[in-house]
Parts: C-alpha cells; structure tokens; sequence
C-alpha cells in the first residue's frame, strides 16, 4: 500500500519539523483535542468531532484543560455589565447596594 505508507512518512515528516515525539496519530488527536479547547470549542462539539459516544467520555480525558468555571463566570459577567470599569479595592458588597437604594 504504497498510499499509507507515503502518508505515514508524511506525518512523521511533519512531526518531526514540529518538534513532536514519536506519539504519532494519538498525539496528533491529543494536540487537535486541545487546540480546539482552548479555541473555546465546547465539550458536546468536540466529542463528536473525535467520535466519542458520549462527551462524558471526552470530558474525562480533556477536563483538566479546560478554563476553570471561575474565569469563564467573571468574563460572562463582566461582559453583560460592559466592563463597568471599577477601580481596585473599591468596596461593591451588600451595604454598597443598600447605600444606592436609600440616595446616599
């Protein structure tokens, strides 16, 4: 099968150019799985794109690259409020809310 094996020495070209190891395909899948991550692909996409049955699946194995809930919570609501633009240390708890209700 000279196709495959013209292929394979393709990859192997390639990844050697890249600086991979000799990880091969899986390699390969691990570094597409984690480009598309970071990329903000979500979870149900990209296990259907590696063929996973379930992106249960997926998550195990790709869970500890993804940004943490924290930061993805602080970036969606400082997206809504538009970035209100607050300086460091200013106080925004409770009593601030009741300050602004009562005119103060």
């Amino acid at each position: 099968m000279p196709g495959i094996r013209r292929s394979t020495r393709a990859v192997a070209a390639g990844r050697l150019a890249a600086g991979m190891s000799s990880g091969g395909l899986h390699q390969l899948r691990h570094l597409y799985a984690s480009a598309l991550l970071a990329g903000g692909v979500d979870i149900r996409a990209l296990s259907e794109y590696l063929g996973h049955h379930d992106p249960v699946v997926t998550l195990r194995i790709y869970a500890h690259l993804m940004p943490s809930a924290r930061g993805r919570a602080l970036r969606a609501i400082e997206a809504a409020l538009g970035g209100a633009g607050e300086a460091p240390g200013e106080d925004h708890g409770p009593g601030t809310a009741r300050e602004g209700r009562n005119g103060s």
